[in-house]
């Protein structure tokens, strides 16, 4: 089954699918043993790593990349972050021409203009005219030629200082234009106005969050609330800043590693992620 109709089903289905926001190899591949149903390449992560900030600096080849890596480690269906589709409605034609021949199940792209900055920032947000927005939706899914590929359209309403009836009626503009399924993201503290919106929609296409802020929602909720997908979009390279800085900071001032030795992975448990021995098995 092509990973692209996997995650077609999995959205579909009444249970909420978890996708955990995994940048690399390796972080798809943790995400899989964990046990997530799909994995987020996020651009926020992908900059990060890169030592940048998540303001449109990167281009479509660098995500692609990234997300072909993240693809090809795991066994998961993989969800892109396609910022604002990277430019006009050629390069999201461009754009789903690309993902979809490298086996990309999902591309996610959000209603602000170009250069966009992460939803997060103290920086204002700026939106996209809904009618332009919906017309980059409508071109994303003519150019799509695998029927399974799942195109988000991501509204910033809410994040841009929006109302819900605002956040409704691109939401609705979206799906009238084709997307497969809406993004409402929010940055409350508690998920009531992603509630609000939920208590409010039509059920026409099938509803992903992202509780970043709101993250005291368990998945048992969502499924009540309707959400039919949850994107935990950072955590993992959050984790990774707090351990790695912590880890290193033990060693620089205790000046050898003997106290964290017990605390991290062990040599042999990185060559099991790598599937070393399977490798070693080709060669002579």
């Amino acid at each position: 089954m092509r990973k692209s109709r996997k995650l077609r089903l999995l959205v579909e289905s009444p249970a909420v699918t978890t996708v955990m926001g995994a940048s690399s190899g390796l972080a798809a591949i943790l995400a899989e043993e964990a046990g997530f149903d799909a994995v987020w390449s996020s651009s926020f992560e992908v900059s990060a790593f890169r030592g940048l900030p998540d303001a449109s600096l990167l281009t479509m080849t660098d995500y692609l990349r990234s997300a072909v890596e993240v693809e090809r480690a795991c066994g998961l269906p993989v969800v892109a972050d396609c910022d604002t589709g990277f430019g006009n409605s050629l390069n999201i034609a461009h754009m789903i021409h690309e993902y979809e021949a490298a086996g990309i199940a999902a591309v996610c792209i959000e209603d602000k203009i170009f250069p966009k900055v992460n939803s997060f920032s103290s920086r204002g947000q700026v939106l996209e005219d809904v009618a332009e927005f919906a017309h980059r939706i409508a071109v994303a899914k003519a150019a799509q030629r695998d029927p399974d590929l799942v195109v988000i359209a991501r509204t910033e309403a809410l994040i841009a200082g929006c109302d819900v009836n605002e956040a409704l009626r691109r939401a609705a503009a979206y799906a009238e234009a084709g997307a497969d399924a809406i993004l409402v993201h929010s940055k409350s503290s508690v998920p009531d106005e992603v509630q609000e919106f939920l208590g409010k929609w039509s059920g026409i296409r099938p509803v992903v969050v992202v509780p970043t802020t709101y993250y005291d929602w368990p998945v048992g909720e969502m499924q009540k609330a309707g959400v039919a997908m949850s994107i935990y979009a950072n955590q993992g390279l959050r984790a990774t800043v707090s351990a790695v800085r912590r880890t290193l900071s033990t060693i620089r001032e205790d000046g050898s590693s003997a106290a964290v030795e017990n605390k991290v992975a062990s040599v042999r448990e990185i060559f099991e992620l790598q599937r070393l021995d399977e490798w070693l098995s080709l060669s002579r």
